[in-house]
């Protein structure tokens, strides 16, 4: 569908990537991969022929269409959503009209025994089966479901674009893109605007989608259920693996270990070359040699070794004051505007506590965030416990900032301690290593400013997080960095996200936002998800509301529960053991089985009398053999350990 043959892209001195050559074919779903300024997004617009490649060349079948959905785009504000949406079929009721022009052609014509009637009935007949399969009658119907798995109610349908936030209006583009149905799916960032059953609804389109998908996206449960391969952008070259997200991390790591045996070889290597120089530099017998072994460096070509990211850097906030035993109970908490965002909350949130808030986009998460932080009215009784210290991100954090510091700057003036002897870790962590963190605030883009805010707030002494989206910019490895960092908080934490695997082994408790209600959830987001026992997302208010459940109470929860939470936790880890467990084995068992199929190989090789002699081919034989041998000895072990797991 779409062939790129020797690419390269380059906008300083150093190039982004060069000599990348792939295909991508229809059904592929590629997850495409890197660290942040490795150059996903302009590959993407490269492959739309938004921007102009230094060198190559990409290719795109006459008959093949592409759509794209840009980070940030601008948007029209001069129609209702269904117009909007209705743009997507703009070919189609061209095609309608054609249609129609030629049916009336028909039935004013007499000629009907000439070859020009022949041809228009012909041309008539191929366009209007054509209309059929693209099932363009039935167009509307495709509209609303579309939109509403996008999130919209019916009765946003007519209403004017410009009443809508961005994130809304990017969700407006993203269907008319889907409606197109092209047979290249260009997505960057498409989760940063939707909510889980969106997400939901959106990955399970993309699974089944009929033609090819490359998409950028950070939110790691998104990508691993919709990709079946991984291409990444690392040390300015295009790496493809065929594989989805998850496999690829397992490879990457085999892949980079590999590399840094050769680049350590190498490394020694160069080092007794350039001592063996420097021994004999002035002996004139041995004059020939150094010049050998001069050209012999020269000619080296330097192993790279894979970019590594800063995940295992461990960041701790700083002490702060013990709160009180409940940081945050509501009491029948209400609040409306033109129409009630819930009612009767009732909710009690203990110290130590992470818990999540989730829920459609508008069913009021940030609002009761809001009424938390006495930033607006409610009715209702609503109290913040005795030295609750709230430490807050919201989406506007970022415009808070002073624009005059640099990025180094503004996390020094925050900093406390031994922490400010580590400061260029935790921006490099965070995406701002090197001459970033000497960039001033206000040529920082939005999501860097996001970043930015978000470091400070790890760095100030608070008890009471509450995180509204805070993973929206930011990329995998400073996803981990933070999810460990709230984990290992000894304060309490409300995190309103979308983001199931930032959610998954973070909280403990899942507060269900929808229909004017708020439902408590013992568990973590993925108990919470199978407790509703709903196939998707989309189906969530329909069960959740129509079989209303008692409101959680206003007081603590009975000592009674915390043997339930027990099991509930040493049922997730023996399931998480088991699950290593039988992992490492079914791994165990593919090297095996790989290195037996080259011993065949092998053996009829030798066995061919004119390779009898080829010790090349002996040694790896030997090597092989070891090799093999050795792996089935530890594929039996592990096979015992998965037995006492299974057992135990």
């Amino acid at each position: 569908m779409i062939s790129i043959e020797g690419l390269k892209v380059e906008f300083g001195v150093k190039p982004l990537f060069s000599d990348a050559t792939f295909v991508i074919n229809d059904k592929d779903r590629v997850a495409l991969v890197g660290k942040n300024g490795a150059g996903k997004s302009t590959l993407l617009k490269v492959l739309c022929g938004k921007e102009k490649p230094t060198a190559g060349t990409v290719s795109t079948g006459s008959d093949t269409t592409v759509g794209y959905l840009p980070q940030v785009m601008i948007l029209q504000d001069d129609t209702t959503v269904r117009q909007e949406a209705q743009k997507a079929f703009a070919d189609i009721q061209k095609m309608a009209d054609r249609i129609q022009r030629m049916e009336q052609q028909l039935n004013e014509r007499t000629d009907y025994e000439s070859d020009d009637y022949m041809a228009l009935v012909e041309k008539f007949t191929a366009e209007h089966e054509r209309y059929q399969m693209l099932g363009a009658e039935g167009y509307e119907a495709e509209i609303e479901r579309t939109l509403m798995g996008l999130g919209f109610e019916r009765s946003d349908f007519d209403r004017p674009t410009s009443e809508f936030s961005g994130g809304w209006r990017m969700r407006i583009e993203l269907a008319k893109i889907l409606l197109r149905r092209p047979d290249v799916l260009l997505l960057d960032e498409p989760t940063n605007h939707l909510d889980i059953e969106s997400i939901q609804w959106l990955e399970q389109l993309l699974a089944t989608w009929s033609g090819a998908v490359v998409l950028v996206s950070h939110d790691r449960a998104f990508i691993n259920n919709v990709s079946n391969r991984t291409l990444e952008i690392s040390c300015g070259r295009i790496i493809d693996y065929r594989v989805k997200y998850d496999e690829y991390v397992v490879l990457r790591k085999e892949r980079r270990e590999q590399q840094m045996r050769a680049y350590e070889n190498q490394q020694k290597e160069m080092a007794d070359i350039r001592d063996f120089v420097e021994r004999f530099r002035y002996k004139p017998t041995k004059a020939v040699q150094v010049q050998q072994r001069l050209r012999q460096l020269e000619k080296m070509e330097i192993i790279e070794v894979d970019e590594v990211d800063n995940s295992a850097m461990h960041l701790k906030f700083p002490p702060c004051l013990r709160s009180g035993d409940y940081p945050v109970i509501c009491d029948e908490v209400k609040k409306a505007y033109n129409r009630v965002v819930f009612d009767h909350v009732n909710l009690t949130i203990k110290r130590g506590e992470k818990v999540a808030f989730v829920g459609k986009n508008g069913e009021g998460k940030s609002t009761l965030v809001k009424c938390i932080m006495g930033e607006i009215p409610f009715e209702g009784s609503l109290k913040v416990g005795h030295n609750v210290q709230i430490g807050y991100f919201a989406q506007n954090q970022a415009q808070l900032l002073d624009e005059s510091l640099t990025v180094f700057q503004t996390i020094d003036n925050v900093a406390k301690g031994d922490i400010r002897l580590r400061i260029n870790d935790i921006l490099g962590a965070f995406m701002f290593g090197g001459e970033a963190s000497e960039k001033r605030v206000k040529v920082l883009s939005g999501g860097e400013r996001s970043r930015l805010a978000m470091i400070r707030l790890l760095l100030e002494p608070v008890n009471l997080l509450i995180l509204d989206e805070p993973t929206n910019h930011l990329d995998m490895p400073s996803k981990d960095v933070l999810k460990e960092a709230i984990k290992a908080f000894d304060g309490t934490a409300i995190i309103v996200s979308h983001d199931r695997e930032f959610l998954d082994g973070l909280v403990t408790k899942v507060y269900e936002f929808g229909g004017g209600k708020v439902r408590e959830h013992i568990g973590g987001i993925y108990d919470f998800l199978q407790s509703r026992k709903i196939a998707d997302m989309s189906e969530l208010e329909k069960v959740a509301f129509n079989k209303p459940t008692p409101a959680a109470p206003a007081t603590p929860a009975a000592p009674a529960a915390a043997p339930q939470k027990q099991d509930y936790a040493e049922r997730k880890e023996q399931q998480k053991r088991q699950k290593r467990a039988e992992k490492a084995v079914e791994e165990s068992e593919k090297k095996i089985a790989k290195m037996e199929q080259r011993l065949k190989e092998l053996d009829a090789l030798l066995c061919d009398p004119k390779n009898a002699s080829d010790m090349t081919l002996v040694t790896e034989y030997t090597d092989t053999k070891r090799q093999m041998d050795q792996e089935v000895e530890r594929w039996e072990k592990l096979s015992e350990e998965l037995q006492e797991v299974l057992e135990g």
